[in-house]
């Protein structure tokens, strides 16, 4: 989840996260958050092993996937240009690494069954406007693709370009994204039906309060009634390490289910820079 994390005032949060303000500019080629950096457990009653099934039929004896793995998340992002095409707009490159850890299934070898990569190339506008009693604080305009790096049946990827806003009242933040699909050809596309599940866009809303946080993701398509939900709470522990809870209901909580509808709980600890 995107959103921005800080320790000070919290209605600077998204001006930290993207440094909208003269005060938070921190130049370029510096390493900065970007979406959730975390380890958890997570425990899913019914995993989506589909996928796996017909190269399971060639490993005698092997069998499904465990119900608990370890899920970690990493990302980070970097400026490239402040100030371009005679506006405050800051170009920004976004990496997000998602891996999920079979650890305890040692019938197949504890495999890494699947790790999705999501770089990303943004446009960032910092705006000041009110609207139904929040502030828009940014537009950010980008390109992004996520795959799995997976050969033959298992290969997911696609390729979007995407519009955000950001508000921000008090406590609370909401990010409200759009995204168009960048078509591919019809013998390379291995997911041609996967907007039918994922949506054109997402919401993110974030409370914060006293070192808690608690974040809600959805997305949501009307003419297919797929989506998602993703609850998250966030507390203190020590230093820049938080207890995390995640909970999770719907398509696509890894690339590889996109298409498979699951409910997962997961709980771990988040790193908070």
């Amino acid at each position: 989840m995107a959103g921005g994390r800080g320790a000070d005032t919290e209605s600077s949060i998204l001006a930290k996260h993207w440094e909208l303000d003269p005060a938070t500019k921190s130049g370029v080629f510096t390493f900065r958050p970007h979406h959730d950096n975390y380890l958890v457990a997570t425990h899913n009653p019914s995993p989506n092993d589909a996928p796996y099934r017909p190269f399971r039929s060639l490993e005698p004896g092997s069998k499904g996937l465990a119900n608990s793995e370890l899920a970690f998340q990493l990302g980070f992002k970097l400026k490239l240009a402040e100030n371009r095409f005679d506006q405050p707009i800051d170009l920004w490159f976004g990496y997000t690494q998602r891996s999920f850890w079979q650890a305890r299934n040692r019938e197949a070898s504890s495999p890494l069954r699947e790790t999705d990569y999501q770089p990303e190339l943004m446009a960032v506008l910092p705006t000041d406007v009110n609207l139904l009693g929040l502030r828009m604080r940014f537009v950010n305009f980008g390109l992004m693709h996520q795959s799995n790096g997976q050969v033959s049946t298992l290969s997911r990827s696609w390729n979007r370009i995407h519009a955000q806003v950001g508000f921000e009242r008090d406590n609370f933040t909401l990010l409200a994204r759009v995204w168009k699909r960048i078509n591919e050809a019809a013998s390379e596309d291995n997911n041609p039906d996967i907007v039918r599940y994922m949506g054109r866009g997402d919401l993110i809303g974030t409370y914060r309060r006293n070192g808690h946080e608690l974040s809600l993701l959805t997305r949501y398509n009307f003419q297919s009634s797929k989506g998602a939900a993703q609850i998250g709470w966030a507390f203190p522990l020590v230093s820049n390490l938080k207890g995390y809870v995640q909970v999770f209901s719907g398509y696509g909580y890894s690339l590889i289910d996109y298409n498979a509808s699951q409910r997962v709980v997961a709980l771990g600890v988040l790193m908070d820079f």
